[in-house]
């Protein structure tokens, strides 16, 4: 037995220390990562037609993120 917490299945940000999913700065919907291992783009989890999983419109659905969950914006 290890003390040791399981290596999360995909890359997630560490906040206060701790393990935790990234998530939307700007609405707070879960990310998934897109893209290779070592340099992921987040965007927002069950994406389609431009509602999040839960079927919300937000203006930052097919945006990728940072890990920090700040959305690209076009300049």
């Amino acid at each position: 037995m290890t003390d040791r917490a399981p290596e999360p299945s995909q890359p997630h940000a560490v906040r206060a220390g701790r393990i935790a999913p990234v998530t939307c700065g700007t609405c707070g919907c879960r990310l998934e990562a897109v893209g290779p291992e070592s340099d992921p783009a987040w965007f927002h989890f069950g994406r389609l037609g431009g509602r999040d999983a839960r079927g919300h419109v937000v203006g930052c659905v097919d945006a990728a993120h940072d890990v920090e969950g700040h959305a690209a914006v076009a300049a």
